[in-house]
């Protein structure tokens, strides 16, 4: 068994993992999760670093130092952890050991157990809590958000994290090993806590956010991929393909218009469009505007596209796994 073959093992491992137990509660109550370690030490150095005034150069460049100083400890930290699993275990533990390691930083069952909650809040209790189960989940306004406003938001949110939160980090650790799943998973964290265009973060997020979009090129892309390919029918499909390739570029995110596009255009509905943010209101325009605005049942419908998505995925690196074994 060869190193490719190793990685290719530890993702299904990993995959697995995560779709049957995600991240044990306990657990994180008692250490906490990596990337909220990775977020702590976000926090700390933002404090230091992002001081005010400054000008412009000044800020991107301490944000860009910033950037650095939380990849290099979190890309060294796991280069020498996967050098220990290939160097100290026998061959076939390897997929398993680097398969626990790579499993917690998916988030196939917890974005699935986020999202139903909006669809139980919705369901069963209305709007108000409807609007306290999304906000977990998206940065933006939700006070004023009607049934149709929260449904929109969690079924955008499902398909943004689908990508940040399956498919690209699986890309990286196929790609590079635990070493690219853990600086992936620090670069998209740095960018959700400091890639922002406001005020405070307009400079010193600059680096994060760039970094963030290279990164996630071509995952978001392949995100897109998957759910044309499981829309339903071949009309769907059709429609998600067009609705991600015309509309998905015009999207205020360089990546997040794919995999919502391609969602959009699957379940027929209206995604992005206005938002608030800080109590300001975008002018974005709708993915699919030709479609209807989402009601609740379309949460269950992303969900059931969300997870035919992941068995397509999974299955593709079982296939791998079966070819490279030949």
């Amino acid at each position: 068994m060869f190193d490719g073959q190793v990685t290719l093992w530890a993702a299904l491992i990993a995959c697995f993992l995560d779709a049957m137990w995600g991240y044990p509660q306990a657990l994180f109550c008692r250490i906490g999760h990596p990337v909220t370690w990775v977020g702590a030490l976000i926090t700390f150095l933002e404090a230091r670093l992002n001081t005010q005034p400054v000008s412009e150069k000044k800020g991107r460049w301490r944000g860009m130092m910033c950037l650095v100083a939380i990849i290099m400890p979190a890309g060294f930290l796991a280069s020498l952890l996967e050098w220990g699993i290939v160097h100290l275990f026998p061959v076939m533990a390897q997929p398993v050991l680097l398969g626990l390691c790579a499993a917690p930083f998916i988030a196939q069952k917890s974005l699935w157990r986020h999202v139903s909650d909006v669809v139980q809040a919705l369901s069963h209790q209305g709007p108000a809590a409807g609007r306290r189960a999304v906000s977990h989940i998206v940065g933006r306004d939700v006070r004023a958000l009607d049934e149709s406003g929260v449904a929109r938001a969690a079924i955008e949110s499902l398909a943004e994290n689908f990508s940040d939160g399956v498919i690209a980090p699986l890309f990286w650790f196929l790609m590079a090993g635990l070493p690219g799943l853990v600086i992936y998973k620090a670069v998209n964290t740095a960018d959700s806590m400091i890639g922002h265009l406001n005020d405070r973060y307009r400079d010193f997020g600059r680096a994060a956010a760039l970094t963030d979009d290279v990164l996630n090129a071509i995952p978001a892309r392949l995100t897109a991929i998957f759910m044309v390919l499981v829309a339903g029918n071949y009309t769907a499909s059709c429609r998600a393909l067009q609705v991600a390739r015309r509309e998905g570029p015009r999207h205020r995110s360089f990546n997040a218009g794919w995999p919502e596009g391609a969602m959009a255009g699957a379940l027929d509905i209206r995604l992005a469009g206005p938002r608030c943010y800080d109590g300001v209101m975008t002018d974005d325009p709708f993915l699919n505007s030709a479609g209807r605005h989402p009601a609740a049942h379309d949460v269950s419908r992303a969900l059931r596209l969300y997870g035919r998505a992941c068995v397509l995925f999974v299955t593709i690196i079982g296939l791998l796994c079966a070819a490279a074994t030949r």
